[in-house]
């Protein structure tokens, strides 16, 4: 315990892996979520993401501002929701998860969860490092080359490794300190970017059909709160069980909105004039080309922070989730592991295979179709479950309270999978409109082209789920009576065995011993959801 509570102290590295954080070793308040997700969300990058709502959506600004209010303080007010049930069980979100899918359900989540993160780690250290070569070539007139490629990528796969490494404390307040030196100085290329818009356009843009509006909500939040609903516990899980619910949802939103409103209408203002930044397939040299050449360097500086902020949380968050999907390792090892791999892909798309980042990134986004679905499962048991048990989260074998049925919780996992095909029969994932890697047969639908088909994924995942649990504990009931009979026929045999080996050594505390087996075998298999002894909500 002395170990653990000094891995809490800034500077030292957290031991805790994934198992649940006792009481006595919680602190902290609901405003660490703040800073948690504004340090996530401050990158200048962002601005694309409001240009694509002219360029593509043709809202107004007005009508970008509403969308941007909407998606980026909605799709973040979930991921505080979600952020509860770290609190609740003081476990990372995909570990938590092995109460809603199983032991063996939740790998499925668990693997996918693990690929994407992994993989959009590998898509920010990328462009990290073409941030630094080219802040490199303007302050020392360097030439990009194998060398000089590999010390970028080296730098802020150090850099990303020192905060995540240490772990949670020092991520809380890295996060705090860096919200305010990176916050100001993209405040600072934000106004010299405000001073390249064409306000006559943007006065005289017409106003988009509320269709355009709706779709634009959902581009927003599928981009940004979406993407971080399955991690939100991660970084609540050492908050203690009385910091009210509400406070985490209010925390999250604003923190991650008031960052994203201003990035992505500044994008809407951005593209009103000038539509090429929301096409650009180098958002950082296209930002770049906006400003003059002396602020060049400043903005090189916010974009390299902004990515390294979102970078540590992920990878945080993977080195987690590597663990709960099995690996035998410290949680430092598996970040260690993490980060070898982000580097490793690093090299791959900077000198090997240039031509593979689009499909990469392509195959990145179709990962997005089974989060989503788990986020609208493990959503629906939140709302049913006030507690969950410690030890059963963390016991491998079939007498965990979380194995269930064979290592399946049937209904979540049945539930996961449908939504998953729903979903994918509305995506379509390309580089180009010449290069379609994978279009559902309902990709080119009104849901499918204004990108709602995250809605439907969640909306089909959350309602399957619903109407499949009840009948998913009569089954492990069934389950469960089936193990204490034939845990009792077991008991009784072995009884018979030792009594006639022994003869009456086998009195009644070995009966007793017997019984009380017996009866503790099917225990394990009654589902745990709407338990709700003592947890605060």
């Amino acid at each position: 315990m002395a170990d653990s509570k000094r891995s809490e102290l800034v500077g030292a590295v957290e031991t805790r892996g994934i198992e649940p954080v006792p009481d006595t070793e919680r602190h902290g308040a609901a405003n660490q979520m703040f800073w948690t997700w504004f340090a996530a969300n401050i990158s200048i990058l962002g601005l694309p993401l409001g240009a694509t709502l002219v360029a593509f959506r043709g809202l107004n600004i007005w009508q970008a501002v509403l969308v941007a209010v909407i998606g980026a303080f909605g799709s973040f007010a979930l991921v505080g929701a979600l952020s509860i049930a770290g609190k609740r069980g003081g476990a990372p979100a995909l570990t938590l998860s092995r109460a809603v899918f199983g032991r063996r359900g939740n790998t499925g989540p668990t693997l996918v969860t693990w690929i994407s993160r992994v993989g959009w780690e590998t898509v920010n250290t990328t462009t990290a490092a073409y941030a630094l070569l080219s802040l490199l070539a303007i302050v020392f007139g360097a030439h990009a080359n194998t060398v000089l490629t590999l010390v970028c990528l080296l730098v802020f796969i150090a850099c990303t490794l020192l905060i995540s490494g240490l772990g949670h404390a020092a991520i809380m307040w890295i996060n705090r300190w860096a919200t305010y030196v990176f916050g100001l100085l993209n405040l600072v290329v934000m106004a010299f970017l405000a001073a390249t818009v064409d306000w006559a356009k943007v006065a005289h843009a017409p106003a988009a059909p509320m269709s355009a509006v709706i779709a634009g909500i959902g581009v927003i939040a599928a981009g940004t709160g979406i993407g971080w609903a399955n991690a939100g516990a991660d970084y609540a899980r050492y908050l203690p069980r009385s910091v009210p619910g509400g406070r985490l949802v209010l925390a999250s939103a604003w923190g991650a909105g008031i960052p994203l409103v201003l990035l992505i209408s500044l994008g809407s203002l951005l593209s009103a004039g000038d539509t090429s930044l929301a096409a650009a397939s180098d958002p950082v040299a296209a930002i770049k080309a906006m400003l003059p050449s002396w602020m060049a360097v400043p903005y090189l500086i916010a974009a390299f922070g902004g990515l390294l902020l979102s970078n540590h949380l992920s990878v945080y968050s993977a080195g987690l989730t590597l663990v709960t999907l099995g690996v035998r390792a410290k949680r430092t090892v598996a970040v260690g592991l993490d980060i070898v791999i982000t580097f490793a892909g690093g090299i791959y798309f900077m000198l090997v295979a240039k031509d593979f980042y689009g499909p990469f990134t392509t195959f990145l986004t179709l990962l997005a179709v089974p989060i989503t679905a788990w986020v609208g499962v493990f959503a629906v048991d939140m709302l049913r479950r006030r507690a969950y048990d410690p030890e059963a989260l963390m016991r491998p074998g079939r007498s965990g309270r979380y194995w269930y049925n064979g290592g399946f919780a049937w209904s979540a996992c049945l539930s996961w999978a449908v939504a998953i095909v729903v979903g994918l029969l509305l995506t379509e994932a390309k580089t180009s409109d010449t290069d379609v890697w994978f279009s559902g047969p309902f990709s080119h639908s009104w849901l499918g082209e204004n990108g709602l088909g995250w809605v439907v994924t969640f909306a089909v995942a959350a309602v399957g789920y619903s109407l499949l649990h009840p009948l998913d504990r009569a089954v492990s009931a069934e389950a469960a009576r089936t193990r204490r009979e034939d845990a009792a026929a077991a008991a009784e045999a072995d009884l018979a065995a030792r009594t006639a080996d022994g003869g009456t050594a086998a009195g009644p505390a070995a009966r007793t011993t017997a019984t009380e087996e017996a009866a503790g075998a099917g225990e394990a298999v009654a589902p745990a959801a709407g338990t709700g002894e003592g947890a605060a909500r």
